[in-house]
């Protein structure tokens, strides 16, 4: 009871994770009451329990667990925090719950799973569950296939996912057990339930007898889909919606569940099966071959891979080519039909991922179409089926239309039938006007075709787009067509089936149609007409209501469209219909009297007729009753005229008053036509045309006209039927005009034998040619000649008249008060005219005859063949008079030749692109880049002429064009950037003369000016002239502000002269010409200009403004708005033309022009208020509904007009309104002004912007992908701007609105213009102060994955300096596997990237040292070269390193390069050592350790207090200490470099040292020059003691330099690479002619150094060489000194490791290893005289490691006993001269059963018979041995742990390290490492250094700790590398003493002794085992030490520098408590 009562008082939380279960039990049971208990489900006693739950559910005792999983599941349920404990706890319930017995744990961890899915964690939940299903035991498994099945069966499908689970199930029912089994048939039953078939496929490889039961089960289930019975928390209002259905009965929501299923597509539950690399070797090779049987193997073993129903993505390129080659070129049809089966397979295996190579495809299939083999066929309309359901309708548009035409009929008929399927898979959405007007056109053409076939499959397709988007939307395009064949289309529509059961937008009217006609017909007109007609344009006529009518079609002519579209589907009202509907409205004695015989009283019945019509209600006029009732009979066959006459002006009256329809116009026209030519009636038959032409509109109508005219034989009809549409284009204007549809009857009209009819289709021909100009002459150009000057006789009548402004129009659409949009339709449809009247010629394609022969004529070297070549060119232009812009690679050649030599070529190459402009008409447009630039570059050339035909060139491409895309860019300006005075007065001038006609101008003008500036100073007169007349002109468009604001940039000299320039030009600015439309519109046909040629300069494109402006209503009013009529128009236009001019005319007109005044005021009262609203919680709601994927997640390629939309939508309550219509303003010249604003709103306006900051970064992500520059640079200037006010406001960005801005601006990075990319990294190094730098890496390491190069170097710079400023920590995930993806990047294509990858690694390496090698992973040896070459020149530049605490401190300078700047700086050592008395020393943080002085916080702390107090030092040492004794300056005259103090040396060395792996010839020759002279000299060479290996590995690295480049370059001088290894063998000779030198090289570097000497004495390229011999014969003479002088441990060591891997080296030649032996019997030869001074423990250490790899068995198989023998001499040597004590040096050997060796040396010992001579000498070690024997293992163990143990507390480590030290010195060959080897690298360091401190004091010297860089403790001593001597430290000491004024003793003393003593007396070494090190190895090491030793050269010099040199004498050996009391007295001075 008493441990009850204990844990009875404990908390709740701590009750439950008590050892005790009882106390456990009891804390669940009040968990469980306390969860229930609380109501807040964010209360803060739920996080308590957050780590708890997990021991919650995995309870070892069952009855706690049971009542655990209820507390779990109440925590579940209630806790807001639950969804953190996700993972865990359902990995415990899956290990823990589900292997339990008891059926209610179960139950419950089921729910806890389940409550999980609720809260919005499915994914999770699921992955566990799955994991679950790998686990061993079967009740885990069956228990979460059971929890799977619930949830899917209570949540459904889309929320629990199914191609995971789909994926695992085959493999359950391979179970041995049958409830796994019995439960996955269950599972697979319940998934049936919800994808239905789609599950077949994946469960098609289960047994038979598994299928055939589960197909069973299948059956029996309900055709009905399941719904979902539970729902999430974020569908609680779904969920209330489901309950309030079922509580209605839910009968009527079955049909929109059916429809809110989403289908499972089997697709996406099946793996992808890669294809390629299974695809036969040979295939490309048999798809060639002449024998069909071949090319049949090769396609059929494709067919079966791409049988594979999803295919792995991949290059498929090929492939795809080369079936394609045998669709369209294999004559053997049967291969065609498999390679169109394989082409079907791939694209249905690929889907969209096959898009792609659509375009490629396509285009042959179609042609392919000819054949008429069905198998063909068939085969062919299966791969393009499959096709286009990989791509879009509108990406195939053109290659479907460009078949359209085909001659042959099969082809025809095909492309309609594809078309018909394709429409079946489209919507309206996927369907736009844009899409399907060129298809119906097309499609009309073949109604119309006399192929029946070809008539049928166009009625089909025609009837198929009808049934997807209704009548009402195809309509427009069938206005043409007569009524049987509309009746025709409307049948085929209502047979079509829409896939999945779609029921298409015109599927309802097409089906209740028929009824409503059969239904009451007296009834039905009089209901659905008015219906028809108040839901139409008509009922808008009176009221602004139908908007939403006139908005789907989109303006003008679509609102007119709209109106008819009514009426043109009105049903045509049989005669009885029309007689009651007409006897409703007219006097009954009338309608009588129409057809009476007296013609007196049909005149009397029509005056009647007449009267009613007049006084009849307009709205309820049954027009097409009135006009039937007219064409009764006699109808049109009246005889006399007066009736006649009267009947056709009622038919006028008719239109003109009633909603007068083309239904209606249909049936009187005929019998207008047909009076047109009548003298008496012909007046009223015309005007009954123009009624209906402004009922109908005038397009339709003279389409009908001209038709009828001439489908009769009358010529007198046919004349005046011309002469009154020329009258009426005169009227209406000429929008709309569909030229193509009439032009072959007015060729035929110039054809008749009827001169009056010839005068009239002249006459028309002139009328149009005032709309059409020039252009309308090329379609007339086959007439004879005398026709032909005939029409150019009207056409020089027309020249230099301007149109006249429309008086009539449509009568729909010009009362409609509501069509504003009409001038956008206009734009698109209306201006068809003029506008679209160049792609309506007749154009031929020459690609084809542009052959690669061709374009190598004309690139040729030879000019006559050049000439021949564009001889050649010209002559297919003029033969093919009009062309397409595809012109192969025809601009590539003719490019090259505006650049030729030959004068005469570039004159013809301009004819030649003057002619091409002219050929191909406004597509010249896509060449303008390409090849336009290039001839304002010929504008520079220095002969005239060429500079004139450059010009006329110039001046036939803009015709085309129009200026706008010679503006855009930065092209114009690079032009005008080259110096030269001929291009630059030429493009002035030309620019001069454009630049006023232009109403509007690109923003990249502005880019124009600082040239423009430039040029009005510049030394050629004539460029300063054009310059000044240009100046106006720039001015008239970018204002004076701008350009004044542009001076800003020049000199102050020149900036003055520009702006009085500029002011000059301010008084002489031309205005900006008028809107046209605007002219046409008010000023009548009096003010539109002079002549043509004038108004076609007022075109904003520079196009000839006769094809956009003298359409009707585009003439009528502004692009924007609908005019009123036409004399307030010119009212309005009169009064207001003064303040249209500048900026008032160019902005968008709102409204009727007497309200403009009001409606700007209004707007800039607007623009007083706040430009951003703050909505409290808006930005949370926000991220909420896109966590709740309610909206769009802000996440793609290329913004989609969604995305747009949305964004519009969010920011409309959060902005003011004129801020957000200019923000998505078309304009780009509107958001730069809007940009403005908000830069000046910034400040005053901090908290609402902060407010809607996500909204505002995400507008500018969508700048991001605009092409304008301006915009850009602008929105890059607010972004600065942006982050520095949110710097200043303390705002950290939140997850959601970095990750919408972040990755949109490192595609920013990657632009091509400096300017915006230093803005970028500017804008990211801002960011890193509002966003975690180590968050914003990921986004840099995802940026480096761009496929633009660009972007990959900044984003590795960047990612450089966020190393470099935040340390190692920023790299995530983790620093290796963020340096593994850096590093590959070394290997990069492109220059900049491999830089800029190197420059990281680097950074990286000047953080944590060597230990980048590790992280960077593996590189190829050409790779890892770079970057240790890279490595070694930022040594050079050694950047001093920041303490941590100044990193954490660090903030980013505006410009990121200068914190990131890593070229190495070139300078001398003296420049670099001045430099670095600049800084600070480098700063780190080393462990504290007892008894170390820690000089660099000394040193540090004197700099410091140096730069506070200058003077103080130099004053409190005059007041406290002795008289100075200034020591004596020593120094050393060296040769050049080397002329400075002992002190200096080192470094200086250093430096030259790395001058000799230089990769310049003449550099590495002088650093060697300088150190053979130092070598040559006895009494300087002791100067490079301690520097051997770093001159032996700077020297290795120059041989492998010259070896891989310089002998490789046939740039490079060989006498120079001679004359390089020359120095390189002098001063290594001179080098090892020193023995003491030479054994200072270490055995890793000989080993190196041999094998570089040995292959250059192999390399044959040497010998080829001059002189090569000589240096063959160094080479071997430098061997020898090596062999002779080198230390004979580590030469026999390295021999030895050489061989072994000479051997190892499969690609190892022989000789290498037959060079080595000889030099190991070179050295036995010597071991007679080296043997005292070898340390044979290491040779034998070698030896075995060499035998291990090669046993005696392995090395007498290599070839030759060479190998074997020499080991078996060196062996023999060595036991012969010392005998049997070799067996005693094995002791480096940890295993010596794992070779030979010992066995070996006892026969060799044993067979010299040493073994009994050395018994005595022998005996007396034994009895040493037999003492140590007797102390047991375990007692020396015993020892050893508790001496460790001492070392290991803090209070006795010093004892113990003592007590080891002494224990090594009596046991010299005790073994340590079993002690060791656990231990952590740092203690193993930190007790080798504390042994050597012992042994400094106990020999009388002072040892002090070197301070290790803080990064790279983990290697603190390099087993390889030898303490640095304890002089080192004490001459740091003497250092700090004369800084401080107490040691005047020479350094030098200090360096001599200390070397003497630390040669005398070797340190302990704890390591008994040396590593053998490469020279790469000890290269890093040594940059370390070079940086080093640079830092103690500076020391040391400014420690002798004259204002220093007044120091205080004392002894060397001053001890440091002397030190300590000194510097107490200074510190005492100091407070």
């Amino acid at each position: 009871m008493a441990d009850d009562s204990e844990w009875m008082k404990l908390p709740v939380d701590q009750k439950c994770e008590h050892k005790v279960w009882k106390a456990r039990l009891n804390g669940y049971e009040e968990a469980l009451k306390l969860f229930q208990r609380i109501e807040d489900a964010k209360s803060p006693e739920w996080g308590k329990y957050l780590g708890l739950i997990k021991k919650f559910v995995t309870d070892s005792n069952a009855v706690a667990q049971l009542k655990g999983l209820e507390a779990a599941l109440a925590f579940v349920e209630n806790a807001h925090v639950a969804n953190r404990t996700t993972g865990e706890v359902v990995s415990g319930v899956v290990t823990k719950v589900f292997n339990q017995p008891k059926a209610r744990a179960k139950e419950l961890g089921m729910d806890i799973c389940l409550m999980y899915i609720e809260i919005e964690k499915a994914e999770v939940v699921q992955e566990e569950l799955l994991k679950g299903l790998d686990n061993k035991n079967p009740k885990i498994v069956v228990a979460c296939l059971e929890t799977l099945r619930k949830a899917l069966g209570e949540f459904g499908s889309k929320i629990v996912t199914l191609k995971p689970v789909v994926k695992i199930l085959p493999k359950q029912f391979e179970s041995r057990e049958k409830a796994v089994r019995d439960e996955a048939r269950l599972l697979a039953v319940e998934i049936y339930k919800w994808i239905r078939d789609a599950l077949r496929p994946s469960l098609q490889n289960i047994n038979s007898v598994q299928l055939k039961e589960l197909e069973e089960e299948w059956v029996k289930l309900p055709s009905t889909p399941p719904k979902q019975s539970r729902f999430l928390r974020s569908q609680q209002d779904l969920k209330a919606k489901f309950e309030q259905q079922q509580v209605q009965g839910g009968e009527h929501s079955d049909d929109d569940e059916e429809e809110a299923a989403v289908a499972v597509d089997p697709y996406e539950l099946l793996e992808p099966v890669e294809i390629l690399s299974k695809m036969p070797k040979d295939f490309y090779d048999k798809i060639e071959a002449k024998k069909w049987q071949e090319r049949k193997e090769a396609l059929e073993a494709i067919e079966t891979l791409t049988k594979n129903p999803k295919l792995e993505n991949g290059d498929y390129g090929d492939l795809v080519r080369a079936l394609k080659k045998v669709v369209g070129k294999d004559a053997n049809v049967m291969l065609v039909s498999l390679a169109a089966k394989c082409l079907a397979g791939l694209a249905t295996g690929l889907r969209k991922k096959f898009g792609t190579y659509s375009g490629q495809v396509v285009p042959t299939i179609l042609e392919k179409f000819k054949e008429k083999k069905p198998q063909v066929v068939q085969a062919l309309q299966e791969a393009i089926d499959a096709i286009f359901l990989t791509t879009t309708l509108q990406n195939l548009s053109e290659d479907i239309l460009a078949v359209m035409d085909n001659k042959n009929p099969s082809i025809k008929q095909q492309a309609s039938l594809f078309l018909a399927r394709s429409f079946r898979h489209c919507s309206q959405a996927t369907l736009p006007k844009s899409v399907l007007k060129p298809f119906c056109a097309a499609l009309i053409k073949q109604v119309n075709d006399s192929a029946p076939e070809v008539r049928d499959a166009a009625f089909e397709a025609l009837g198929t787009v009808m049934k997807v988007v209704g009548e009402k939307a195809v309509n427009p395009f069938l206005a043409d067509l007569d009524k049987l064949k509309l009746d025709k289309i409307k049948e085929s529509a209502d047979k079509v089936e829409l896939p999945g059961g779609k029921k298409g937008a015109g599927g309802a009217p097409v089906e209740k149609k028929p009824a409503a006609k059969a239904a009451p017909p007296p009834e039905a007109p009089k209901t659905s007409a008015p219906t028809k007609k108040a839901s139409g344009a008509a009922a808008s006529k009176p009221s602004a209501g139908p908007p939403k009518k006139g908005k789907p079609a989109s303006g003008g002519k679509a609102k007119k469209v709209a109106s008819d579209v009514k009426e043109v589907t009105e049903a045509e009202l049989s005669d009885g219909v029309c007689e009651e509907l007409a006897a409703g409205v007219l006097p009954e004695n009338c309608l009588q009297a129409l057809d009476s015989a007296n013609w007196k009283e049909r005149l009397a019945s029509m005056e009647e007729f007449q009267k009613a019509v007049e006084t009849m209600d307009t709205v309820t006029m049954p027009c097409q009753a009135l006009v039937r009732m007219l064409a009764k009979k006699p109808g049109w066959k009246e005889t006399n005229f007066q009736v006649m006459q009267m009947k056709l002006h009622i038919v006028a009256l008719v239109a003109q008053r009633g909603q007068f329809s083309k239904t209606s116009a249909s049936v009187v026209l005929e019998g207008l036509v047909d009076k047109v030519g009548d003298v008496k009636c012909g007046g009223n038959a015309k005007e009954g045309l123009t009624a209906i032409g402004e009922a109908c509109s005038l397009p339709w109508t003279a389409e009908q006209l001209v038709s009828l005219a001439f489908a009769q034989k009358n010529p007198k009809n046919q004349a005046e039927a011309l002469n009154w549409l020329a009258n009426a284009m005169k009227e209406f204007g000429f929008t709309g005009i569909n030229v193509k549809a009439f032009i072959n009857n007015v060729k035929t009209a110039l054809g008749a034998t009827n001169p009056g009819v010839r005068t009239a289709a002249i006459t028309l021909l002139g009328v149009m040619y005032l709309y059409m100009g020039a252009p309308l002459r090329m379609f007339f150009e086959d007439e004879k000649p005398a026709l032909l000057a005939q029409i150019d006789a009207e056409f020089e009548k027309m020249q230099g008249q301007s149109p006249p402004a429309p008086i009539r129009f449509n009568r729909k659409s010009a009362s409609a008060e509501d069509e504003v949009d009409e001038g956008e339709e206009q734009d698109e449809d209306g201006g068809g005219g003029g506008q679209d009247i160049m792609d309506l010629l007749p154009r031929s394609d020459i690609s084809d005859k542009i052959t690669s022969d061709l374009v190598s004529k004309i690139g040729d070297k030879n000019w006559k063949i050049r000439k021949e070549g564009l001889d050649e060119a010209a002559a297919i232009i003029s033969e093919a008079k009009f062309i397409k812009p595809t012109i192969g690679e025809l601009p590539f050649a003719l490019k090259g030749r505006l650049a030729d030599s030959n004068k005469i070529l570039v004159q013809q190459t301009l004819s030649i692109l003057q002619q091409l402009a002219t050929a191909m008409g406004p597509g010249i447009k896509q060449h303008v880049k390409s090849l336009g630039i290039p001839i304002i570059t010929v504008l520079g050339d220095s002969k005239a002429n060429v500079r004139s035909a450059a010009l006329t060139t110039l001046q036939a491409w803009v015709d085309q064009t129009g200026m706008k895309d010679w503006l855009e860019g930065e092209d114009l300006s690079e032009e005008l950037k080259r110096e030269n005075p001929f291009l630059r007065q030429e493009v002035l001038g030309w620019l001069a003369e454009k630049l006023p006609a232009l109403r509007t101008v690109p923003g990249d003008l502005m880019l124009c000016v600082p040239q423009l500036y430039t040029c009005l100073e510049d030394r050629n007169g004539d460029v300063r002239k054009k310059a000044q007349d240009a100046l106006p002109t720039f001015m008239m468009h970018l204002g004076y502000d701008k350009m004044n604001k542009a001076t800003g940039k020049l000199k102050p000299a020149s900036k003055d002269q520009v702006v009085a320039m500029l002011e000059k030009a301010r008084a002489v600015m031309p205005a900006k010409p008028a809107a046209p439309a605007k002219a046409g519109g008010g000023k009548g046909s009096a003010d539109l200009g002079g002549t043509a040629s004038a108004s076609a300069e007022e075109h904003p494109d520079g196009k000839p403004e006769v094809k956009k402006i003298r359409g009707g209503a585009a003439a009528k009013k502004p692009p924007s708005e609908e005019s009123p009529p036409l004399i307030k128009d010119k009212e309005v236009n009169g009064s207001k033309k003064p303040p249209s001019k500048g900026k008032a005319a160019a902005s968008t007109q709102q409204g009727p022009g007497t309200k403009k005044p009001a409606a700007k005021g209004l707007k800039e009262e607007d623009k007083s208020g706040p430009i951003f609203i703050f909505v409290p919680n808006a930005k949370e709601q926000r991220i909420k509904e896109e966590k709740q994927l309610k909206i769009l997640k802000w996440n793609f390629i290329t913004p989609r007009d969604e995305y747009v939309e949305q964004l519009k939508t969010q920011m409309s309550t959060c902005l003011a309104k004129w801020l957000q219509d200019e923000l998505y303003h078309l304009d780009f010249q509107r958001h730069v002004k809007a940009i403005g604003v908000m830069i000046e709103r910034l400040e005053s306006e901090r908290e609402a912007t902060i407010g809607c900051l996500d909204l505002i970064l995400k507008w500018f992500t969508l700048r991001f992908f605009d092409t304008n520059t301006t915009v850009l640079m602008k929105a890059l200037e607010y972004l600065k701007l942006l982050f520095i006010m949110l710097n200043d406001e303390n705002y950290h960005l939140t997850e959601y609105e970095a990750n919408s801005f972040i990755p949109y601006l490192i595609l920013k990075v990657g632009e091509s213009k400096d300017g915006v990319r230093k803005d970028v990294r500017a804008i990211l190094t801002m960011l890193c102060k509002v966003y975690p730098a180590s968050k914003v890496f990921p986004f840099l390491m995802e940026g480096t994955k761009s496929k633009n190069s660009k972007q990959r170097a900044e984003c590795l710079e960047e990612l450089g300096c966020l190393i470099e400023g935040y340390g190692m920590n920023v790299c995530q995930p983790t620093p290796a596997k963020s340096l593994k993806e850096i590093a590959v990047h070394i290997g990069d294509r492109d220059t900049s990237v491999r830089n800029a990858a190197l420059n990281t690694v680097v950074a990286v390496y000047n953080v944590c040292g060597d230990q980048v090698y590790k992280l960077i992973g593996n590189l190829s040896e050409k790779e890892m070269s770079m970057l240790e070459e890279r490595i070694k020149r930022s040594a050079k530049k050694a950047p001093v390193k920041q303490s941590a605490s100044e990193k954490t401190q660090r903030e980013h300078p505006a410009n990121p390069n200068a914190t990131f700047s890593r070229k190495p700086a070139q300078e001398d050592p003296n420049k670099l050592n001045q430099s670095r008395q600049q800084h600070n020393e480098p700063s780190h943080n080393p462990i504290p350790k007892e008894f170390k002085l820690d000089l660099e916080k000394i040193e540090e702390d004197m700099i410091r207090d140096e730069y506070k107090m200058p003077d103080l030092i130099e004053h409190n040492l005059d007041e406290l200490l002795e008289p100075i004794i200034i020591p004596k300056f020593m120094s050393r005259n060296l040769s050049l470099h080397f002329d400075d103090v002992h002190n200096s040396t080192a470094s200086t060395i250093n430096y030259v040292i790395s001058q000799v792996a230089s990769g310049d010839i003449n550099t590495s020759i002088q650093a060697l020059a300088q150190i053979d002279e130092v070598l040559r000299q006895e009494d300087k060479a002791d100067a490079m003691s301690g520097h051997i290996d770093q001159l032996l590995i700077a020297t290795i690295m120059q041989l492998r330099l010259i070896n891989s480049t310089h002998l490789a370059d046939d740039r490079v001088d060989k006498k120079d690479v001679i004359k390089l290894y020359s120095c390189i063998m002098g001063s290594l000779l001179s080098l090892f002619s020193m023995e003491s030198l030479a054994r200072e090289a270490s055995m890793g570097i000989l080993k190196d150094l041999m094998h570089g000497l040995i292959m250059l004495m192999l390399d044959s390229r040497v010998e080829d060489i001059e002189e090569g011999t000589q240096v063959i014969r160094s080479v071997n003479l430098l061997v020898i000194r090596v062999l002779e002088k080198s230390d004979p441990t580590n030469l026999i060591s390295a021999l030895l490791v050489l061989l072994q891997d000479s051997l190892v080296s499969s690609a190892g030649s022989h000789t290498i290893s037959d060079l080595v032996m000889k030099c190991l019997w070179r050295v036995i030869r010597f071991l007679p005289e080296t043997i005292h001074n070898i340390n044979l423990d290491r040779i034998l250490l070698d030896i075995h490691n060499f035998m291990k790899v090669f046993p005696k068995e392995k090395l007498k198989q290599l070839k030759g006993d060479l190998p074997h023998r020499t080991l078996k001499t060196l062996l023999h040597s060595l036991c012969k001269l010392t005998g049997a004590k070799i067996l005693d040096h094995l002791s480096m050997i940890e295993n010596r059963n794992e070779s030979e060796l010992e066995a070996h040396l006892r026969r060799v010992v044993k067979h010299t018979g040493n073994l009994s001579g050395m018994k005595s000498d022998r005996g007396n070690e034994k009895s040493g041995l037999r003492t140590e024997e007797r102390m047991s293992k375990a007692k020396v163990s015993d020892i050893l742990t508790e001496i460790f143990k001492k070392i290991g507390s803090k209070e006795n480590t010093k004892e113990g390290l003592t007590e080891l030290y002494e224990y090594k010195l009596k046991y010299s060959d005790a073994d340590l490492e079993p002690f060791l080897k656990n231990t952590t690298q740092v203690f193993q360091n930190y007790v080798e250094r504390g042994l050597r401190m012992i042994e400094s004091e106990r020999e009388g010297k002072v040892y002090i700790q070197t301070v290790m860089p803080q990064n790279s403790c983990d290697s603190v001593l390099s087993s390889n590398e030898e303490m640095k001597p304890a002089s080192y430290y004490y001459e740091r000491l003497q250092i700090l003493k004369r800084r401080c004024g107490l040691e005047n003793t020479s350094i030098q003393a200090g360096l001599n002794s200390g070397d003497g003593e630390s040669q005398q007396q070797p340190t302990i070494s704890l390591m008994s085992k040396p590593a053998v090190v490469s020279s790469t190895d000890m290269l890093h090491s040594k940059l370390s030490q070079l940086k080093e030793s640079r830092e103690q050269y500076q020391q040391e010099r400014s420690a002798l520098s004259p204002t220093r040199a007044n120091t205080r004498s004392a002894s060397p050996a001053g001890d440091l408590d002397d030190l300590k009391k000194r510097l107490e007295r200074i510190k005492s001075k100091l407070q």
